[in-house]
């Protein structure tokens, strides 16, 4: 059974709307497990959207914790006059003190708008989506697709994978992949078009992301894939390169990708 601490900065509807899914599948049984605590790195008032979804964590009854990342870097700026990477290491000590009671097997980044540092990543497994299939492009999820396109790529997709200090680099737990040429994209592969096919390729990844964080947790709750000693390996123990989801993906998609494709 998971025992799962989630990492969010809850900065948007999103935030909330995969908080309450995930705990949706947990009450169904479909991810065996539980939300052991829920961390922060924003306090109440100083963010309206945040504050939606602190309430909504307080409506769970989840352990709530919130400890304000630019409030805890003035204060230690201002007292010791530290440098960037000496206040968040301290920062991410002082979240781990917070946390270690909870005893969580797996923490899931959630939305969560801060870089985990070296210490935090080796301590626990930490699990974070990205846009982007594995060995594919890094960074934000416009930088991406952009890649994708000055590429000429013929799929698209996303991955979860262990937080590590190569950023987008972890170990893959799984991916989905989906192609980017043929019906609707073809008609946007010419000069002119770019913006419109980038706004394509967003919304088709985009449909994707939920289905495949919940997959995930499914299939880590249910031992179809396992963390261990900072490795990912297959329910019999051999190393993998990553569980393929893309069928069920597809299969949880279906009607919402039907649409996109009419377009």
């Amino acid at each position: 059974m998971l025992n799962i601490g989630w990492f969010s900065t809850g900065r948007d509807e999103a935030a909330r709307q995969l908080l309450q899914v995930i705990q949706e599948n947990i009450h169904s049984g479909e991810i065996k497990g539980k939300i052991s605590f829920v961390f922060s790195n924003r306090e109440p008032g100083e963010s309206e959207e945040s504050d939606l979804f602190l309430e909504l964590v307080r409506s769970y009854g989840i352990p709530l914790i919130c400890f304000s990342h630019r409030k805890f870097k003035d204060a230690i700026a201002s007292a010791a006059k530290q440098s960037h990477e000496d206040w968040r290491l301290t920062y991410d000590r002082e979240v781990a003190s917070r946390i270690d009671r909870f005893a969580s097997n797996l923490c899931v980044l959630a939305g969560y708008m801060l870089i985990i540092g070296e210490e935090l990543c080796r301590k626990y497994d930490m699990i974070n989506l990205h846009p982007a299939l594995p060995a594919g492009p890094t960074g934000s999820w416009q930088e991406v697709i952009w890649e994708l396109i000055q590429g000429n790529a013929e799929e698209a997709g996303a991955m979860m994978h262990l937080v590590t200090p190569e950023l987008d680099r972890g170990p893959v737990i799984s991916y989905c992949v989906f192609p980017i040429k043929g019906k609707p994209f073809d008609r946007y592969w010419q000069k002119g078009k770019e913006d419109m096919l980038f706004q394509l390729i967003r919304q088709h990844e985009l449909a994707r992301e939920f289905p495949l964080i919940i997959s995930t947790l499914k299939a880590l709750s249910r031992g179809e894939v396992v963390i261990r000693d900072g490795k990912v390996v297959d329910a019999q123990g051999k190393p993998t390169d990553g569980y393929d989801l893309s069928a069920k993906i597809e299969q949880a998609v279906e009607g919402k990708i039907a649409s996109l494709r009419s377009q």
